[in-house]
Formats: structure tokens, C-alpha cells, sequence
């Protein structure tokens, strides 16, 4: 009988959240190791992309490593503090809080009446956006990524160029 945690093992969310934290974890060790590379990552069911000249022998070690410690149980290499999590939870969080502000505003407000609450807009925005900053690694942590990486494998990697634009593809088997 196949139980409700393997079924959820087979779904694209679940390859989603592993290969997020494979491509965070591969991300912070090469800005260890080579701090002056300017990199970005984008993660799907089938692997990750890491966009910027990088050498792909690095990239290969790197991601190695990653994955080997991951499984050794650094979860905390499943954060990355570029991640657009970290700019969506809180852009999320002000945005529903500057929208909640002018609740009660009625369209047949004229514009004075409106501008006479952008002090208070501002405010909120700025208050809810600061305070709300420490949540979108947490948000990682739970919910965009899982660095419990038992049982996958780094298949292959490419690398593809067009001009000045590199990007490489990581795939991955869960």
C-alpha cells in the first residue's frame, strides 16, 4: 500500500522544493568559494538553472558538495539570502497592507481626499515591509524549499551559450 508521504513524493512540488534547496545550497558554496561571481538560479521539477559565467567545473563541484551536504543534514545551506522569496513575502505583506489602508475609500473620492491618506499608506507600508523582512527565510525554510535531499541524484549538466549570456542546466533525478 503506497502511504499519503510517498504520493506526495511523486509530485512536481515536492521535485520543486528539493531542487530549490539543491540550487540554494550550490549557490551560497560558490559564493564561498568565489565571491566576485555574480549568479542567479531558477528551479523546476526537473532541476535548477544557474544563469552567469560560472566554469563549469566549479558548478560541478559545487553542486556536489551541495548535494552531499544537504544529505549530511546542513539544511541551512537551503537558504539563500538572494532568494526572491525573501522580496515576494514581504512586497506581498506591504502590498495587502497599503491596499487594506484605503479600504473604505469610496471611487467618488476626489483626489485630495486620497492624497490626504498617503501619509498613512506610506507608514503602514514601511512598517508592515520591515517587520515583516525576517519572514521570507522562514517562508523558505517551510514552505519553498526542502533540503531533505535523501535518494537524489545530480544526472547531468550543460552549459549553453548565446553572445554574453551563460546559463546551465542542472538535472536532477528525485
Amino acid at each position: 500500500m503506497t502511504s499519503l508521504s510517498d504520493l506526495f513524493r511523486r509530485t512536481p512540488v515536492f521535485r520543486v522544493r528539493r531542487n530549490h534547496a539543491l540550487e540554494h545550497a550550490t549557490l551560497n558554496l560558490l559564493a564561498k568559494s568565489r565571491p566576485q561571481l555574480r549568479l542567479a538560479g531558477y528551479s523546476d521539477a526537473g532541476g535548477f538553472w544557474v544563469v552567469g559565467e560560472v566554469p563549469i567545473a566549479d558548478l560541478h563541484k559545487a553542486a556536489g558538495e551541495a548535494l552531499a551536504r544537504l544529505q549530511n543534514g546542513e539544511s541551512a545551506l537551503a537558504v539563500h539570502a538572494n532568494c526572491g522569496t525573501n522580496f515576494a513575502v514581504p512586497g506581498f505583506l506591504a502590498g495587502t497592507a497599503a491596499w487594506l489602508t484605503m479600504l473604505g475609500n469610496d471611487k467618488d473620492d476626489s483626489f485630495a481626499k486620497k492624497m490626504d491618506r498617503w501619509s498613512l499608506v506610506v507608514l503602514v507600508v514601511t512598517l508592515v515591509f520591515l517587520f515583516s523582512r525576517p519572514l521570507g527565510p522562514r517562508f523558505q525554510q517551510r514552505v519553498t524549499t526542502d533540503p531533505r535531499v535523501d535518494g537524489m541524484q545530480i544526472v547531468k549538466i550543460l552549459r549553453s551559450e548565446r553572445g554574453r549570456f551563460v546559463v546551465h542546466r542542472i538535472t536532477t533525478v528525485n
